[in-house]
């Protein structure tokens, strides 16, 4: 290639990296180096990489898939039948700084290299090595497929018809989830090489890594139990609405969450009505009356468009968002301009694909490249320097490879903890910065001395990050220029929905709405499915991932050039790898992409199958040609297995109901474990689809250590997951427990700021910090005027006057109703609570959405009220509104 087509360095253009073997994950942790100007060689068999193979292809029978993988990396061709290849591939690897290795998944031919007698050469090499089910367990050996993960992983027994079968999304997804951790991995050795320290080996396990997306629903179903089921298409406990709509125009995902939002919605589609019953207040509510409530509210959304719907939510600050096919991607100039979707070259044809997602403000990533063909090295700019050579003063094998890294966490929810929570994993300081309503070290930033306490911790930061709306720290004063002129080394990382840039950066948002505008539910289930959503809050997880990928590149880069910047993610834009390959085949041919259900475009036979037992299911598949004939003559059809016209996929395409009968004639009558392990026992890939809850106890996972028993106050003890990256043979110790309200303040101002022991006491008693909740204030101007005061005052008025009137109830409300108009008088002074003034110095535990809430259920309750529906539906409206 002409040297002129050489791209711009990147902040790892200094390093080089060598791909060996085939996997999805070790691909993509790969595609990110290259992405920030690393040089990687792709090492390939002759026939070229089994990827290249892979559905969706396009005209020309390019794979999209390996497209989006491959771009900007360079090609290496070695025969293993070839003299002198072990001696050729090892000179590659010892020349390296990171060795991404896949041979576990699928070895490729791939030469029998002595990794370990390299690395005692090259002390400095990082080794990161993928595998289905890590180094050892129960499963360690099985057979796997994309699919069989996400089953035994809780992602597919909840998404789907009530009846069954559960459905799954295409292949792509736990690829791109191992491929992040493989990357984060790899990236925090970088950093502990840049410090002197050996280079790491770490086992990365992919079905680990596909936990972070069901790990909070392992922990909601171990507390609610069988309570949480399968509901249909797009339903999903405990919300209700969480799904998408058909509207005039294209499709809607609506998230209706909060009893605020809820209103808003029923508001928007003029169905107050529906908004003012009391018994719809909360989402578990909704749930029992879920066909009731969409023959009234769908009909009113095919009235409009779901971008005229779109524009009025985002005026009320509901989380709605139009769900667009991949033909809307493609036109998003915004997407475009941000380098979310950037241009591909594959050989002949031209196509589009997701870019790098982590938006580095001042050392960006490429913007699109061209996926070599077998043997082709790019033209890229590598500025080779080499990593310091470990120092023998450096040497620590039990050191994490983030000590002494110091975070200062202003996130909430899942995705920004999450990012946070993994950099604290292995071995980051991470100081959570919260009101005194929330845990971690608590600072009220509305008063001057708070703030100051503030920047002096962010002085001594490394990063920053917070997922809040884009307005809300530089309001409070921390703003990218304020850090900046405080430590100009600093990371910083903001996490919104659409990026701070974006025309629609005020848009309100949750997991499933980053998903829902992914373009990813237009390609899952079967053609006669509206867009279907999967069981969890997928946004939110993978947010978090590419949020810590994208602080340590920019951390990286501060150590090297000695300059911080701020990332500025779009978590929205973090769900487009896994509709990239469509993305691609659609840029090139605007055909609709075809959907196949539980089927695949390359696997026949794949799908998952009833078992013996109320609602059990396994999913199959067969990977090749010889697992396809193992799997005919286990369940009793051994003239398939040699009949030489269904030695393809396509031959067996033609007859996949018939075969699909046979596996599930077979399955209906066995145990779903025993059936999983009867199919492995021949080298068939089962899995078992598995309960979230069910992973509790799941043999693999307790035979690895991956949820770990913690100690915490007011909980107690409890499991939380571990990280899916190894060094040696356990998993990283989880070091503490999640912090409780403010547990850390004196340890952080005395240890850290220097402060006294009186300057804390001093804090403590001005409110700037605390440990117990702060109750809300009576505002006495607000209690003097105004039509806020006036529903306040109706609010407590009525609790309280409810509570009395149902003394003698026997329905458990008097309790409720009590405890709440006790809640009320500690934190209003009004006289219609002089009653329960004794009450007054409570502390109020439960914020004013519980009160609320009583305040519904009370007029509910009093029939007196009930049979008033104007006067009704002007106290439930009045105490919905915040005073």
């Amino acid at each position: 290639m002409d040297r002129k087509d050489k791209q711009p360095p990147g902040v790892l253009s200094h390093l080089r990296g060598i791909e060996i073997a085939t996997s999805d994950a070790s691909s993509y942790c790969a595609r990110l180096f290259v992405d920030f100007g690393a040089d990687v060689q792709n090492i390939e068999p002759p026939r070229g990489d089994r990827i290249r193979r892979t559905a969706p292809l396009t005209v020309k029978g390019q794979s999209a898939w390996f497209a989006f993988l491959n771009f900007n990396k360079s090609s290496t061709i070695i025969d293993p039948a070839e003299a002198g290849t072990i001696t050729r591939l090892t000179a590659l690897i010892e020349d390296c700084d990171v060795l991404i290795d896949g041979r576990d998944v699928d070895s490729a031919n791939c030469p029998p290299v002595d990794v370990a007698a390299i690395r005692e050469r090259h002390s400095g090499l990082i080794h990161i090595e993928a595998s289905w089910f890590g180094r050892g367990g129960p499963y360690a050996d099985f057979a796997a497929a994309d699919s069989t993960i996400r089953a035994l992983a809780g992602l597919i027994k909840l998404v789907g018809p009530a009846e069954g079968p559960p459905s799954h999304a295409p292949d792509f997804q736990t690829g791109n989830l191992a491929g992040l951790w493989g990357f984060i991995a790899a990236a925090s050795s970088v950093i502990a090489r840049m410090r002197g320290e050996q280079g790491r080996r770490w086992s990365l396990s992919i079905f680990e890594s596909s936990l972070a997306l069901s790990e909070y629903l392992i922990f909601e179903a171990s507390v609610h139990g069988d309570v949480v089921r399968r509901l249909g298409i797009n339903r999903f406990w405990p919300v209700f609405p969480a799904g998408i709509y058909e509207t005039k125009k294209g499709w809607l995902g609506v998230r209706g969450f909060t009893p605020a939002q809820w209103r808003a919605f029923c508001d928007m589609l003029d169905l107050s009505e529906l908004g003012d019953n009391p018994d719809l207040l909360l989402g578990k509510e909704r749930l029992q009356h879920i066909e009731q409530i969409e023959q009234q509210f769908a009909p009113r959304l095919k009235t409009r468009t779901a971008q005229q719907w779109f524009t009025e939510g985002r005026k009320r600050k509901i989380p709605i968002v139009p769900v667009p096919q991949m033909s809307d991607l493609l036109h998003d100039a915004e997407m475009k301009e941000r380098g979310a979707i950037v241009p591909v070259l594959l050989d002949e044809e031209e196509g589009l694909t997701a870019g790098s997602m982590q938006r580095l403000s001042l050392t960006p990533p490429r913007r699109g490249g061209k996926v070599p063909v077998p043997g082709e090295q790019q033209a890229i700019t590598n500025v080779r320097r080499r990593l310091p050579s470990p120092s023998a003063a450096c040497v620590d094998a039990g050191r994490p490879p983030m000590d002494g890294v110091r975070v200062i966490d202003f996130s909430m929810g899942w995705s920004g903890p999450l990012c946070t929570r993994i950099l604290a994993d292995l071995g980051a300081d991470v100081i959570k910065i919260e009101a005194i309503r929330r845990p971690g070290i608590t600072l009220d930033l509305t008063r001057p001395r708070g703030l100051a306490l503030l920047k002096r911790l962010l002085a001594k930061a490394d990063i920053v990050v917070d997922n809040y709306s884009v307005d809300v720290l530089p309001k409070l004063g921390p703003g990218c220029d304020a850090l900046r002129a405080l430590n100009p080394q600093r990371v910083k990382l903001s996490m919104s929905t659409f990026g701070a840039d974006s025309i629609y950066r005020d848009c309100r948002s949750y997991g499933p709405t980053l998903e829902q505008g992914s373009g990813l539910p237009g390609i899952v289930g079967k053609s006669d499915f509206p867009p279907v959503m999967s069981n969890v809050a997928f946004g939110e997880a993978i947010g978090g991932l590419n949020g810590c990928v994208a602080v340590l590149i920019a951390l990286i880069c501060a150590r090297d050039a000695g300059q911080g910047q701020l990332t500025d993610l779009a978590q929205i834009e973090c769900m487009l790898p896994f509709a990239a390959p469509w993305l691609t085949i659609h840029s090139i041919d605007p055909m609709p992409p075809k959907r196949y259900g539980n089927r695949h475009p390359q696997f026949v036979p794949h799908g998952c199958f009833r078992c013996a037992g109320e609602d059990n299911w396994l999913v199959v598949a067969a990977t090749d040609n010889e697992m396809w004939q193992r799997l005919a003559s286990l369940i009793g059809r051994p003239d398939w297995a040699i009949d030489a016209s269904l030695n393809s996929a396509e031959a067996r395409r033609s007859i996949d109901d018939n075969v699909e009968n046979a596996i599930e004639a077979w399955t209906r009558s066995r145990d779903a474990d025993e059936a999983m392990f009867e199919l492995q026992s021949v080298r068939v890939a089962p899995a078992v689809v598995r309960h979230p809850i069910d992973l509790l106890q799941d043999p693999h996972l307790r035979s690895c250590a991956f949820l770990q028993q913690l100690e915490r106050p007011f909980i107690g003890a409890h499991l939380q997951p571990s990280v899916p990256i190894r060094e040696g043979g356990g998993p990283y110790t989880i070091r503490t427990a999640a912090p409780t309200l403010g547990q850390h303040n004196s340890e952080i101002l005395t240890w850290l700021l220097k402060l006294s022991d009186s300057d804390v006491a001093e804090l403590a008693s001005e409110g700037i910090i605390g440990m117990t909740m702060l109750r809300e204030k009576h505002k006495a101007k607000s209690a003097s005027s105004g039509p806020r005061c006036v529903r306040k005052r109706l609010l407590c008025a009525m609790i309280a006057a409810r509570s009395r009137v149902l003394s003698e109830t026997r329905d458990g409300t008097t309790g409720r109703l009590t405890w709440a108009a006790r809640k009320v008088s500690a934190t209003c002074s009004h006289p219609a609570c002089a009653d329960l003034s004794p009450c007054r110095g409570a502390s109020s535990e439960q914020p004013w959405g519980a009160l609320k809430y009583t305040a519904r259920r009370a007029c509910h309750y009093d029939r007196s009220i009930r049979s008033k529906p104007r006067y009704h539906r002007a106290v439930w409206r009045a105490s919905t509104r915040s005073c």
